[in-house]
């Protein structure tokens, strides 16, 4: 085995930069400390969706049918008397009885007239006699309202003032004389002698 000599020895330099920088592109740089890491940006939050509502058919209008009957023009039954039918004025007895014919002509003839003879004279009279309703009541709602009501609240305001002087005058003048006029009578005494009876007698006698 040959030893070589110190002399023979050649120093060679070693650059390590290349490796350096190659080991240093292909790492991934440290992560920074904690307190020095930058946050993650928040995403901004979506704007709520409204909820869906489920789609209503909307109702198909419906004509409401009117009424057909009679309408009640006596709600209060004010005219109830007047309520006659045939069998209220017209009756035949079982033994004379007449011809079914005539009994029928008779019931729808009565009918007829009491019907349309009200029907003719409503027709005539109705409307002016309506108006003449509401003029009267008019003219009593407005005496009521601008007469009577003011007048019973004025006298209801002044009459305790006129009682006052009323029991004034009646201490200072009626009461002191009615006094006095009763003192003057009560001094009045009457006396019936024996002759006076006798003819009292006389005449209760007879």
């Amino acid at each position: 085995m040959m030893m070589v000599s110190d002399d023979c020895l050649v120093e060679c330099e070693i650059d390590d930069s290349d490796e350096d920088e190659g080991e240093q592109r292909n790492t991934p740089p440290p992560p920074p400390p904690p307190e020095f890491a930058s946050k993650a940006p928040t995403p901004a939050p979506k704007p709520p969706t409204p909820p869906t509502t489920p789609a209503t058919p909307t109702p198909t209008p419906t004509l409401t049918p009117t009424p057909t009957g009679p309408v009640n023009r006596d709600p209060y039954g004010i005219n109830q008397h007047l309520k006659v039918e045939v069998s209220d004025v017209l009756a035949e007895p079982a033994t004379p009885r007449s011809i079914d014919q005539v009994w029928l002509y008779s019931v729808v003839g009565f009918e007829k007239a009491r019907i349309w003879t009200y029907r003719c004279l409503s027709l005539l009279f109705a409307v002016p006699f309506a108006l003449l309703c509401g003029i009267f009541l008019a003219i009593l709602a407005c005496l009521h309202v601008w007469f009577v009501v003011p007048c019973i609240q004025l006298s209801n305001t002044f009459l305790p003032c006129l009682r006052s002087l009323c029991m004034c005058a009646v201490n200072a003048f009626i009461s002191p004389f009615c006094t006095s006029l009763a003192l003057c009578c009560s001094q009045i005494a009457i006396s019936l002698s024996n002759k006076d009876w006798h003819p009292m007698r006389e005449k209760e006698a007879v």
